[in-house]
């Protein structure tokens, strides 16, 4: 092989100049060897690189883990999920960390100044550690290795923001270091002013607040740009130990340290000496710790609905997503109108206290232990008072004439004898005779510090208020309070509904051929069960029998057996499929459904009196309106709008129409037959079971309830606006006693919510649907009546306005006359009987079968229906 000749190759590829690494390497050695020569200079060597790589492992092994700069920069801390009402202000906040997130700009300088002064002076100068403070803190770190104890902090507050970041309070060398290295990370991304924001909002300064504002609110219920000096110097001595700084319990210890801020302020040159002077003099002024408790704790059971709806759609903590629930900062608009929420719980409360209220004293069963901290542990105990002037109390001590008694915030008061002279129940004996220290009761003041003894209603309940258009839910309350037991009884407690599900019945029995005025036989019935079962018959309240009267007097007055033959005779499996389309529940094919022997909520069927209310169109129950994320972006509607719409966002307006949203409802019920059933319920206001509630003066309409035994009573009902329903039943259903009803007892609780809830509401009568007919109809036999008019200021007027649906009222009939000849009176005229003028009224043609048919009316041809000429 002949290889190319190597002149040719060297002019193909451009020369390279390299180093002369030999002679650089002879030239350092000829420099640092005679250094080398000396001992300690090759120790010291030695020892750097021994120290560097030292560094180096420990940088790599605590770096591990922490934040990268793009995280830093990133960073949101944690915020609470703020709820608002129906209009827009604020009712609750869901928070672990209570914390208001500001803006560096938005604190003020003396609120600036003071945390300065307090915890980091030199905070703008140093490169995010303080060399002098930390050898002095690795000093007495030393000694106290030796000596025993807790070495002194010297934390910047860089260090403490990375401290923050970190979630480790652990005290030990190693989280120190992860500090130094993350405030060194902190220093090269953000600027001191990132920093400081980040630390005034994250800071925990005791009583659940996180961060200033909160502190503020907290301590002096005020925001951070209302504080005054000496107001902004405390809030700054408690990052070191909230606990230690209490303004109640360490009042003058906290004053000393305020001065020592003050003092520091002054020393910085932030605050003149006349300013120092006027600051350290002025008390601390803070407010009691819960005097804010009426923000908290609105809406109770209705929050704690909001409170698990959001968990399911969004989750719990910061791991769970960045829309978290106490994490998140999340905005929250709901339907709760604060003072029917407000109504509802009085109603409830003062319903069950009432009908509780005679049985005597019942024991909480519930001690502490009066040696120790008895105030913490009795504002720990899980019970609620439900009234606002009810307290509870832990007994300190006992003669022959009062007790003295404890509250969680330090006070005390005396309960005469006289004042707990009630009988305990189920034992007997007078209440004071009971009472043992450490025990915990409820008492009521009744004049200066003397409290009478009061009781928790053992018997318990649910409540609902819903609008009819939209299905918002305005009010919830699940018993007597939700402090000590979430349980909500509006929403989760299964019931029997009793006679409030008959107007499902009726309602389908409309839908399918009967009218309000068809005759129903009120007598009777038995169903033959199979062999070995015999037969099973109903029986109405009162045990008494009255006849064939009209689909509207069985409703008024709740009769079972007419509500059973109308169920019979439409058919048990047509009622059935009407509940579960309402959403009332999902029942098997039996009579006793009819007379509400399934089970369902107070929510439930207060939506299917909504629809009702609606004309059958759908609504569902929601208590969310819409969830903003912490920069006010809405993630969440109930309506689903913008999705549908597609159009929510548009930069620019496109010249087209504003988008309409889109329509919620669809139709359930045939309207006709759901006004009518609605008309029919009018009656039940004005002359059947709920005539106390008549002189709320509005139209209304609405269906008590009474289960057997009874174990429970209901009232149903509204305005053609907002509908509401009521139970009273307790937990494990036993009998309420012989005379409980549910006009007696749940009718009277709606009405006390009903005069706060529609005070001021215009008075909406309900509108008929397209194509209802009226007709006036005797009440009583529900025939047509012609030439005479209601009386509309008499409820009990014997003739009525009755809605039909097309072709479906009575018509007039032809009748023989008693000389034997047929004829049709076409006008109603006077005629003398038994010496009085008369007008003749002919009976109505009798009802309609569903394929259209008459069916032949009950009089006999030759009656006549008289009634005073007009």
């Amino acid at each position: 092989m002949k290889f190319p000749d190597v002149k040719l190759a060297r002019l193909t590829v451009p020369h390279l100049q390299l180093p002369n690494l030999v002679t650089f390497n002879w030239r350092v050695h000829q420099r640092i060897d005679p250094w080398l020569e000396h001992r300690w200079v090759r120790r010291g060597a030695w020892a750097g690189g021994a120290a560097f790589l030292l560094f180096a492992v420990v940088w790599l092994f605590f770096a591990t883990g922490l934040p990268t700069s793009e995280t830093l920069l990133a960073y949101q801390p944690p915020l609470p999920t703020n709820v608002r009402g129906y209009d827009g202000n604020p009712v609750q906040t869901f928070a672990r960390e209570r914390r208001v997130e500001l803006a560096y700009d938005e604190y003020p300088p003396v609120v600036i100044q003071a945390f300065i002064s307090a915890e980091d002076k030199t905070f703008f100068r140093h490169g995010g550690i303080d060399y002098p403070g930390l050898v002095g803190a690795v000093f007495d770190y030393s000694l106290k290795s030796v000596r025993g104890g807790r070495a002194k902090g010297g934390s910047t507050i860089t260090q403490q923001v990375a401290k923050s970041l970190l979630q480790d309070s652990s005290y030990s060398v190693g989280r120190k270091i992860r500090e130094a290295i993350l405030a060194f990370r902190l220093e090269s991304t953000l600027s001191k002013q990132q920093i400081l924001e980040l630390y005034l909002n994250q800071i925990f300064l005791g009583r659940n607040a996180y961060g200033v504002q909160a502190a503020s609110r907290a301590y002096f219920d005020k925001d951070v740009g209302d504080l005054t000096l000496p107001e902004a110097a405390y809030l700054a001595v408690l990052p070191k130990a909230p606990s230690n700084y209490d303004p109640v319990r360490a009042t003058q210890k906290a004053i000393n340290r305020r001065n020592y801020v003050l003092r520091e302020m002054e020393a910085n040159g932030y605050i003149s000496h006349d300013q120092f002077l006027g600051a350290s003099a002025a008390p601390l002024g803070t407010i009691r710790y819960g005097s804010n408790a009426k923000f908290r704790e609105m809406g109770g059971y209705f929050m704690e609905e909001v409170r698990r709806d959001l968990m399911r759609k969004f989750g719990e903590a910061g791991e769970d997503g960045p829309n978290s629930v106490y994490a998140g900062g999340l905005w929250v608009r709901t339907s709760m109108v604060p003072y029917m929420q407000d109504a509802a719980a009085e109603s409830l409360r003062e319903g069950l206290a009432n009908f509780d209220g005679g049985r005597g004293w019942r024991d909480l069963d519930l001690t502490i232990d009066i040696s120790g901290d008895w105030r913490a542990q009795l504002d720990r105990a899980p019970v609620g008072t439900g009234f606002p002037d009810w307290r509870k109390a832990v007994v300190l001590s006992k003669d022959s004439y009062e007790a003295r008694v404890g509250f969680s915030d330090g006070s005390t008061g005396v309960v005469p004898a006289t004042a707990a002279s009630q009988p305990k129940r189920g034992v007997g004996g007078a209440a004071f005779g009971y009472f043992r220290p450490g025990m915990i009761i409820i008492v009521k003041n009744v004049a200066g510090n003397s409290f009478a003894l009061r009781s928790i209603p053992e018997v318990s309940g649910g409540m609902v208020a819903e609008e009819v258009r939209t299905g918002r839910v305005m009010a919830i309350q699940g018993g007597f309070d939700s402090i000590g037991g979430s349980y909500n009884r509006a929403t989760q407690a299964l019931r029997q509904p009793g006679s409030t599900f008959k107007p499902i019945v009726y309602e389908t029995a409309l839908e399918n051929g009967m009218t309000p005025a068809s005759i129903i036989v009120d007598a009777p019935f038995c169903v033959w069960q199979g062999a070995g079962l015999g037969n099973k018959c109903f029986v109405n309240f009162d045990r008494r029998y009255s006849g064939p009267k009209t689909m509207r007097w069985g409703v008024e007055q709740s009769r079972n057996l007419m509500t059973i033959r109308a169920a019979s005779q439409t058919g048990i499996s047509k009622v059935t499929d009407t509940a579960r389309k309402l959403g009332v529940g999902d029942y098997p094919n039996y009579l006793a459904i009819a007379l509400g022997a399934g089970d369902t909520t107070v929510l439930r069927l207060t939506n299917a009196y909504a629809i009702l209310a609606n004309q059958g169109r759908s609504v569902k129950p929601t208590l969310i309106d819409f969830v903003q994320d912490r920069a006010g972006k809405v993630i969440y509607r109930t309506d689903n709008r913008c999705q549908v719409m597609d159009d929510c966002n548009t930069a620019d307006w496109d010249g087209k129409a504003m988008p309409r949203p889109p329509v919620r409802t669809r139709q359930l019920l045939e309207p006709m037959a759901a006004f009518q059933m609605v008309h029919i319920m009018e009656g039940v206001i004005e002359r059947g079971t709920a005539t106390v509630l008549r002189d709320l003066d509005r139209p209304m309409f609405g269906k008590t309830g009474t289960t057997s035994g009874p174990t429970n009573v209901w009232f149903v009902g509204g305005t053609p606006e907002i509908v509401a329903g009521v139970y009273l039943g307790y937990d494990h259903p036993r009998s309420l006693g012989g005379y409980a009803q549910g006009g007696r007892i749940a009718a009277p609780i709606f009405k006390q919510f009903a005069k706060i809830a529609f005070a001021g509401r215009p008075k909406i009568p309900f509108v008929a649907p397209a194509g209802i007919r009226w007709a006036r109809i005797d009440r009583a036999s529900g025939r047509r009546v012609f030439g005479t008019f209601p009386i509309q200021e008499d409820p009990k007027s014997q003739v009525i306005w009755e809605a039909f649906q097309p072709q479906t009222e009575p018509r007039r009939s032809f009748h023989r006359s008693q000389d034997g000849e047929e004829d049709q009176l076409t006008d109603d005229q006077p005629v003398m009987k038994n010496g009085k003028m008369v007008r003749r009224v002919r009976p109505g043609e009798g009802l309609r079968n569903v394929d259209g048919t008459l069916r032949p009316t009950r009089a006999p041809s030759n009656s006549l229906q008289t009634q005073p000429a007009t």
